[in-house]
């Protein structure tokens, strides 16, 4: 084996810490269209009050930045606040969680992970979560606490 493929697996492992280091890395969010104003300000509200980990991983800085999303471990975990309601909403049998006062409509993706997209409040969040990441049922817990502190209840006009 020449020494440039022996070497391939250290840089690869290299290579994937450094995607997955703090500042280390920005992830590809596309922001929802653009939101009513008064939902934009709620969403920028939630933006300042986001934990800085979830589930163990860093906050992620994202491309574009906007402050309609947010993403932790590159995009292990991405958030996307002011997306309209989801036509999910209307079936009433989807699956659904309540964390820290803050219900969850629950959707399992084709790849394995999540869609969590909050309902009954004036701004509909959305936080998509990777297969790998999934099964962490804490994942939600600081993520409400920063909803429930800045989008009030009420059904989103948008």
């Amino acid at each position: 084996m020449s020494s440039a493929l022996s070497a391939l697996p250290a840089v690869l492992a290299l290579t994937g810490l450094a995607a997955c280091s703090p500042g280390g890395s920005r992830a590809r969010v596309e922001p929802p269209p653009a939101p009513p104003a008064k939902v934009a300000g709620l969403c920028a509200a939630l933006h300042e009050e986001l934990p800085e980990t979830v589930a163990g991983l860093a906050r992620t800085g994202t491309e574009p930045e906007s402050e309609l999303t947010a993403a932790w471990g590159g995009s292990a975990i991405v958030l996307r606040c002011g997306i309209p309601k989801p036509r999910a909403m209307a079936d009433p049998k989807q699956e659904g969680v309540h964390v820290n006062g803050v219900a969850w409509l629950l959707e399992e993706l084709d790849d394995g992970g999540f869609r969590f997209t909050t309902g009954m409040r004036k701004a509909y969040t959305e936080v998509v979560v990777d297969k790998g990441h999934a099964t962490d049922a804490g994942m939600l817990v600081g993520l409400s606490t920063a909803v429930a502190a800045t989008v009030p209840e009420g059904i989103s006009s948008y």
